[in-house]
């Protein structure tokens, strides 16, 4: 059994960085689960993911993109979405502070 506190275990915001901070919380059988904390105006540009996925929203305002689709992501709302779907998170310009999101990559894997 492992627990975690994704509050908590997030990383550290990047304020110099276009980008979020990011921190692998647990490499384990079948999931892996990566928080990231952004700064207002931080984005992961598109991109793909190879594994089926869940976007959890902890703390925060962002919004996730799918081709021209946009979606609120407020503390609580999760998105699923299947392997290989270009996807975009961002955090407003305009957010009141930091947001925090646990990504979960549904991989299969043994470890």
């Amino acid at each position: 059994m492992s627990t975690f506190n994704i509050l908590h275990d997030a990383p550290a915001p990047q304020p110099d960085k276009n980008r979020p901070g990011v921190k692998r919380i647990l490499q384990g059988d079948g999931a892996n689960l990566i928080a990231f904390t952004f700064s207002p105006g931080q984005s992961l540009p598109d991109h793909r993911a190879a594994h089926p996925i869940t976007v959890t929203a902890f703390s925060g305002q962002l919004t996730f993109g799918v081709g021209d689709e946009t979606y609120e992501l407020l503390p609580g709302a999760v998105v699923h979405l299947e392997a290989g779907i270009t996807h975009r998170v961002d955090c407003p310009q305009d957010a009141e502070g930091n947001a925090v999101m646990l990504l979960t990559m549904l991989t299969g894997e043994k470890h």
